[in-house]
């Protein structure tokens, strides 16, 4: 009897949407030269055929974005759903493997291991923490420095401790630091370094480390992680950087910048170096490459990977849209997806260089200035233009 009077519900909020769409078009059909009302049939059904698409993270999304529906989730009989959407419902959020995806994507056996590894963990959003700074900011800071980072990078770290992303009062304003990490031990032929680790974490207190396979595709997995550690730790910080361990920041600048905003610019701020009308690369030699089988269609706007800046308060906007978006194998165009979800796009800022400044340009201190990122950059090249910046004999006229 419930489910009869669910199904009359639906029934009956279809109809009304048809008869004011009916009402609409009778009032609005326009008029001809001579001012002769005529009415206008349309010659196509207003509502299509729902078919699941081909490519599979398409599909997870689109399930995505049925299953959050309002009004489809109104009516929550499965027996009212397509056999298709039935079949390929998202699973609970477990890490153990999908083993369905092997049969699920057509050329799945033909694929680099990359993929194979991603599309078989790709619905797990939950790991555990193996490293932890539950009281980094306790007292609410005005900037986090979050880097992205593998575990041996122990020199870049130093590195942007020692000039960047240096913790504590810059410019009168509190800037905490922490680096992002998975778990290399026991995959990818990578040394058991967790000793060096503990060492590191004890002296610094500024590792967060995620028990998850560190890998390129899996940078993405990094992102969701953080969303969450964010509204868990430290969800009162006012902005955050996020970007990669092999880039300069001009954390000066930076700050500079953020004083001046305010209002609805602040809240929703995100900026960085942003590529636009990109969509998947289909040449396997490319790092970046995606095939047809995985995803179809244009990327949104997004900004790239290397570095961006963005709210606090986006940040709690954007953990939880990435609820609501399928895991996508390129971190930086994730991003983008949630930031669409939002109605919101990034905003381009030229003081990103992430593809680097002409070579002429790269010894001269004013350079970097009125820069806020360059990608690439060294650890002794990082120290040196920090020196440069600090120098208060500096004479950029």
């Amino acid at each position: 009897m419930a489910l009869l009077r669910r199904r009359l519900k639906v029934l009956v909020t279809v109809m009304m949407v048809n008869l004011f769409i009916f009402i609409l078009v009778s009032r609005h059909s326009g008029q001809d030269k001579n001012s002769q009302h005529k009415i206008r049939i349309p010659g196509k059904p207003f509502w299509s055929k729902l078919v699941p698409n081909k490519a599979y993270w398409n599909l997870r999304q689109q399930v995505l974005d049925l299953t959050n529906n309002p009004i489809l989730s109104a009516n929550d009989s499965a027996d009212d759903l397509p056999d298709w959407l039935n079949s390929t419902a998202l699973a609970s959020n477990t890490c153990d493997p999908d083993h369905k995806v092997t049969t699920q994507v057509k050329d799945y056996n033909s694929l680099p291991d990359r993929f194979k590894d991603f599309l078989l963990y790709m619905r797990c959003r939950s790991y555990p923490l193996l490293v932890d700074q539950p009281h980094l900011c306790s007292e609410p800071p005005f900037l986090l420095l979050a880097i992205k980072s593998l575990a041996p990078h122990f020199d870049r770290r130093q590195a942007i401790r020692q000039s960047w992303g240096r913790a504590g009062v810059l410019a009168n304003r509190t800037v905490v630091t922490v680096f992002l990490l998975g778990n290399t031990t026991g995959v990818d032929n990578h040394p058991d370094l967790s000793e060096m680790l503990r060492y590191e974490s004890a002296r610094h207190r500024d590792i967060i480390q995620w028990d998850y396979r560190d890998s390129f595709f899996n940078l993405t997995v990094k992102e969701v992680l953080f969303l969450e550690w964010v509204q868990t730790r430290c969800s009162e910080v006012q902005y955050i950087f996020k970007g990669d361990d092999d880039v300069f920041v001009n954390t000066f600048h930076i700050l500079n910048f953020l004083g001046g905003l305010s209002g609805s610019k602040a809240r929703d701020l995100f900026v960085g170096d942003v590529i636009t009308n990109a969509g998947p690369h289909r040449d396997k030699k490319v790092k970046y490459f995606i095939p047809e089988s995985m995803y179809v269609g244009m990327y949104p706007p997004y900004a790239g990977g290397g570095g961006y800046l963005y709210s606090g308060d986006l940040a709690a906007r954007l953990h939880n849209a990435s609820q609501s978006v399928a895991l996508y194998p390129i971190d930086d165009v994730y991003t983008g997806m949630c930031l669409r979800k939002l109605g919101l796009a990034p905003e381009k800022h030229k003081g990103f260089r992430t593809f680097d400044i002409e070579e002429k340009y790269r010894s001269n201190p004013c350079a970097y200035k009125m820069l806020m990122l360059v990608h690439p950059r060294t650890p002794q090249e990082m120290i040196q233009i920090w020196h440069w910046l600090s120098n208060p004999d500096l004479n950029c006229q």
